[in-house]
């Protein structure tokens, strides 16, 4: 049986009142960082009474508190976007599926609905990339439903988006105003001088296989306790995936390089807890806080390393943040804080566990899958973090880091861990 999705036609969704007209500045971080790059995930909801009429309401409401939100990103200047506060709302798609969840395997891969089907698009005569933020609500016939979302990493990070969807489940279930409320402020954060640019990046595009891999708690807890034992220290979950999937990464790729090859690592680190003199409040912002982390060291050093060593040159550079962005904000980097090289030496991984957007409940409870796809990125090595289906416990990897000739051994390596 052929599985399909039936869309509506695309429509506005306004703030349900009148907000501010004005135009607001985007901070220095948001344009440094993102630049127009665009987002989407998918939310998989066992249950729903209505989805698409519940959460098209709660939208209009939430977007009373987050009126940039309905607006446009404009610029009145090149180079220099900001946020026009028009009204004119999100575009959102109602659909239904042919299937139920069980019929497509709930989703998980390898899809058997296009995700272009479960995602939305505005219609041909609006610039997508102008948009803030669009929705699409697709019902299954089993009475479960997706929510798909598409947003401008330009206005928000991971957890400026998963606070505005928390406020419209909030809106969902009821309340009369989120409980966090939203602060713009971007242009409380310093604009430091920016370096001078050098030479556009050169990039290769590379064939990379596309593999799941999962990393079972029981190991992570087990690694924690090795590192705390060794160091008398505490390390994240995020700090022993990394270190095992870069180390393994470093393995596979062993046969293709030199062993004095230098492998890289590339993350973007939250920065909130270092602007607390800067913003009203930290809580209620929802732009980009982030700033790139990046660590080289040559193959040998990686494959001759513990991962309790390997944790530790993580858990330094993560350190070093604090410094970096305080010299980056005062003007002091003269060299650009984005400089690593987009090649196959660099692992670059983006951690989507515990950005909030599981988090979000519309009234039947939190989703028991999310996920975005990155199946189009071939410039440069990536994994994406994800909590697997529900109930499972543990870390998902969605990787696109190697290609075929590697990805065997990659795999394999990860396995011997997981």
């Amino acid at each position: 049986m052929s599985y399909s999705v039936t869309k509506s036609s695309t429509f506005l969704i306004p703030p349900s009142t009148p907000t501010p007209s004005s135009t607001l500045p985007l901070s220095s971080i948001d344009k440094t960082a993102a630049v127009r790059v665009t987002v989407d995930f998918i939310q998989v909801f066992r249950h729903g009474e209505e989805p698409k009429t519940a959460i098209k309401e709660a939208f209009a409401k939430a977007l009373v508190y987050y009126y940039p939100v309905a607006g446009r990103i404009v610029e009145s200047h090149p180079g220099e976007p900001e946020i026009e506060c028009s009204g004119e709302g999100i575009w959102f798609v109602e659909a239904s599926a042919n299937c139920s969840l069980e019929d497509v395997n709930q989703l998980e891969r390898p899809l058997r609905i296009p995700k272009e089907e479960l995602l939305p698009r505005p219609p041909k005569d609006a610039k997508f990339e102008d948009c803030v933020l669009l929705a699409q609500v697709t019902e299954f016939t089993c009475g479960g439903f997706t929510v798909g979302i598409c947003f401008s990493h330009l206005v928000f990070d991971g957890l400026g988006a998963a606070q505005f969807m928390k406020a419209v489940g909030e809106m969902a279930r009821g309340l009369s105003k989120p409980t966090t409320p939203p602060i713009w402020c971007r242009e409380t954060i310093p604009d430091p001088p920016k370096p001078p640019r050098g030479p556009p990046p050169s990039f290769t595009a590379f064939k990379f296989e596309t593999s799941v891999v999962e990393i079972s708690l029981q190991s992570i807890n087990n690694v924690k306790d090795e590192f705390t034992h060794g160091t008398n220290q505490r390390c994240s979950t995020f700090d022993v995936v990394t270190a095992m999937l870069w180390k393994c990464r470093a393995k596979a790729i062993s046969s293709s390089l030199k062993p004095d090859d230098e492998v890289r690592l590339g993350f973007a680190a939250s920065t909130r807890h270092l602007l607390h003199d800067i913003l009203p409040s930290v809580d209620g912002y929802y732009g980009n806080c982030v700033y790139p982390v990046a660590i080289a060291k040559s193959i040998n050093e990686i494959n001759n390393a513990s991962l309790v060593e390997v944790v530790s040159l993580i858990r330094d550079a993560k350190e070093a943040l604090k410094t970096r962005f305080v010299d980056w904000m005062m003007g002091g980097l003269k060299d650009s804080h984005y400089n690593v090289p987009l090649d196959y030496g660099t692992l670059t991984v983006s951690d989507w566990s515990h950005v909030g957007f599981n988090e979000v409940d519309y009234g039947w409870g939190e989703p028991s899958y999310v996920f975005t796809l990155n199946d189009d990125i071939n410039i440069v090595p990536s994994a994406i973090y994800l909590k697997p289906p529900a109930p499972k416990q543990g870390i998902r990897l969605m990787l696109r880091c190697v290609e075929e000739e590697h990805s065997k051994v990659l795999c394999n390596e990860l396995l011997k861990l997981a």
